[in-house]
């Protein structure tokens, strides 16, 4: 990770949900043109891959928003995109500068339940896992399909029938794994980091610009 992008992981939990928030009630062009400066510039200051990947999402959402919009008016069709790539590369940007383990510890700082967690913790890991899984199966089947296949249902069948095999047998093997780790279901944030003088010009620009979502960015009754 970037050393110039040490900040406390639940400082970035808090700013970036909390900048989301004010994303999408801003009716106010000249602050959504701020907040996406200032997400590229927070970008730049990320590695070049990393930067990449997440534009190349928030790109390809954001073209097909344009292009669902294109229908409506200029101004709302222009307004929304803008948000829409803001806010995407926003989100993105918390994974690919923090680690998972620190953004599961700043949901603990919350009190949020260890089960919440849990079930967050492992769903987007073996989401990801279970879909390379299916894919794989599907490019074996096509590999080994000659013409046309005259039953499409009872292959998707079966395909469906082995990626449940899988996800039973990974779910044993993970619950395995974890009980012989000596895993209780309990998260402890074991890492206390004090604040740094980075952290507080982090506070600072996000405080500045809750103030000026209220000065300039505010809902239009």
């Amino acid at each position: 990770m970037n050393q110039k992008y040490q900040i406390h992981p639940v400082l970035k939990v808090i700013f970036t949900f909390s900048l989301v928030i004010l994303l999408s009630f801003s009716h106010n062009f000249a602050f959504v043109m701020t907040i996406l400066v200032y997400t590229l510039f927070s970008l730049s200051l990320m590695k070049g891959n990393q930067i990449l990947a997440i534009l190349k999402i928030s790109l390809w959402v954001s073209l097909f928003t344009f292009i669902i919009l294109l229908p409506s008016n200029k101004y709302s069709s222009v307004m929304i995109t803008v948000k829409v790539f803001t806010t995407v590369t926003t989100i993105n940007m918390l994974p690919h500068s923090t680690k998972w383990s620190s953004i599961t510890g700043a949901f603990k700082f919350f009190n949020i339940p260890d089960i919440f967690i849990l079930v967050l913790d492992i769903a987007i890991k073996y989401i990801v896992m279970l879909g390379n899984h299916a894919l794989q199966l599907i490019w074996a089947l096509k590999l080994r399909s000659i013409g046309k296949n005259r039953d499409k249902y009872q292959s998707l069948s079966g395909i469906a029938g082995n990626l449940f095999i899988k996800s039973v047998e990974m779910s044993k093997e993970m619950y395995s794994a974890m009980e012989c780790r000596g895993f209780n279901g309990k998260y402890i944030t074991l890492e206390k980091k004090r604040l740094s003088m980075v952290d507080l010009l982090y506070m600072l620009i996000h405080i500045g610009i809750v103030i000026l979502f209220f000065y300039i960015g505010k809902i239009v009754e």
